[in-house]
This record gives structure tokens, C-alpha cells and sequence, in this order.
């Protein structure tokens, strides 16, 4: 078998990538925030938060190779290379760049070929859903709230899926930074400003609240709360980039903005 044999995944992509490869026996350890594939936090053992991980249990698990994710990781990653641990750590913040973290972890075990396959296909399903809106006179303009105190828009595969689904992202401008604190709307006025169509919310780790969302001061006037075009994909769907984001995440999307267009006529 070639390619690493024990992986500790520090976040759920990778995790839920090496088991759609069918190369789940290679991970010896998750992040306690994985939830897909909902076996994986039963069957492997937890050692990591986001920010901060069990360096000492990782170690004792003995792994030939650990997966990261973002340059927050970045202090762990030091500690385990100190400690003598391969480290790879991939920083995609958009769709292309989430296809080829796919790539080279595929390639890692084995599975290039497999890789391949899976965003050929995806490629497919992207032309497929623009296709159904090319020709719409009006695409919906959609405000993807990733936390709501402060306000936190989209992240860049987020804003680039939005486009792939049919809408326009309200807040463009912000996708490209990386960093949450760098996505901080000035106040709740700018979104009324760019009168959304449609709000989607995905609050990392709490339930979204769409009546909260509807109650703020001065948001009545907004398209998406007077047509109340207000909806939830859990996080895990969407803001973890990988195969879900890319699967799940973008179908959410897609079926809520084509929705929005039979209602006006255009499907």
C-alpha cells in the first residue's frame, strides 16, 4: 500500500475525503468537530480542536503523516515537526484550490486516478447548474452570513459557489480575505443597503435563526425578509473546504436559487 499509513486529519475535509476515497483504515485520529462522515468521530480517536490539538496524544498514535488546514494551524504544525512528524498543512480558500488539496491527498494514498474522476464530475455538475440560470434576466443577490455578531459574509469557495449556483454574492469584495475579522461588515445598514434577495446563514457551531434575522431594525425593507427568502446550510455543509462543500453545500444552494427563480417565472 503505498503512501502514508497512520493520518491524523486536523480538520473534517480531509477526513471525509480519504473515506469517500475507501481509505478510512489509514486515519488514526480526527478533529472533535467532525460530523462527516458521521461514523468517523465514533469510529477514530478525537485529538484536536481547531486552534489547539493533544500534541502528546497524537504523538502516542504514532502517525507517518498529519493533515492541517490554514495558517491557524500553523503552531501546531511547528510542534509536531519539532516533534518529528511529517506535516502537511493546505490553505484553499477556493474552489480550484479545493481541488487540488483533493488531488494531492489522493495522490498521497494511492488514489489519483479517483481524484480525477471526482472533479471531473464535479466540473460536469457545476456547467450542469449554470446552465439552468444562464439566461435568467435577474439573478438573485445573496447575503451568506457566516456569523451574525459581528456580522461575518462569505469566504471565497462560499462566494464562488454562490456564482456556480446561479446568484451573485452580495459581498464580493470581502470573499477574498481569508481571515473571519477581515470579512466583518461594517454595520447591519450596509447589507440593507445591498438589498438582498436571499439570505443564507451558516453559523459555525450554533444553530442559525432565521426570525432573529427578520427582526432587526430597519431589515423589514430587505427582498429576502419581505419575501422571506431567509434559509440555513448547517456548517458542516458548507464551510469546510472540501468534498461537502463542493457536493451538498453547492445543491443547498443551487435548489434554494432556483426556487427563487420559478417563483418569478424564469425556470
Amino acid at each position: 500500500m503505498q503512501g502514508p499509513q497512520r493520518i491524523v486529519c486536523l480538520t473534517e475535509e480531509t477526513t471525509e475525503w480519504l473515506y469517500l476515497l475507501g481509505e478510512e483504515a489509514r486515519i488514526v485520529g480526527v478533529s472533535g468537530y467532525t460530523v462527516r462522515p458521521p461514523q468517523a468521530r465514533h469510529e477514530k480517536p478525537r485529538v484536536s480542536a481547531f486552534l489547539s490539538a493533544k500534541i502528546d496524544k497524537i504523538l502516542a498514535l504514532k502517525p507517518d503523516c498529519v493533515f492541517g488546514f490554514s495558517d491557524l494551524q500553523a503552531d501546531i504544525a511547528a510542534e509536531l515537526i519539532r516533534a518529528g512528524i511529517q506535516v502537511t498543512v493546505f490553505n484553499q480558500r477556493s474552489i480550484e484550490e479545493i481541488f487540488s488539496m483533493l488531488y494531492q491527498v489522493a495522490a498521497m494514498v494511492g488514489r489519483a486516478p479517483d481524484a480525477v474522476a471526482f472533479i471531473d464530475e464535479r466540473r460536469r455538475a457545476f456547467d450542469a447548474m449554470r446552465e439552468v440560470t444562464k439566461n435568467w434576466s435577474h439573478r438573485p443577490k445573496v447575503f451568506f452570513e457566516e456569523w451574525d455578531d459581528p456580522l461575518i459574509s462569505g469566504i471565497q469557495w462560499v462566494s464562488e459557489l454562490v456564482a456556480v449556483a446561479g446568484g451573485e454574492d452580495c459581498f464580493p469584495e470581502l470573499a477574498t480575505q481569508s481571515l473571519g475579522k477581515n470579512r466583518i461588515i461594517a454595520t447591519p445598514q450596509t447589507v440593507i443597503d445591498r438589498q438582498p434577495d436571499m439570505v443564507i446563514g451558516s453559523w459555525c457551531g450554533k444553530k442559525f435563526r432565521p426570525e432573529k434575522v427578520a427582526a432587526r431594525v430597519g431589515w423589514a425593507s430587505v427582498p429576502a425578509v419581505r419575501d422571506a427568502q431567509i434559509f440555513e446550510i448547517k456548517s458542516a455543509d458548507i464551510l469546510q473546504p472540501g468534498p461537502a462543500a463542493l457536493t451538498d453545500g453547492v445543491a443547498q444552494l443551487h435548489a434554494r436559487i432556483v426556487a427563487w427563480g420559478a417563483q418569478r417565472g424564469m425556470v
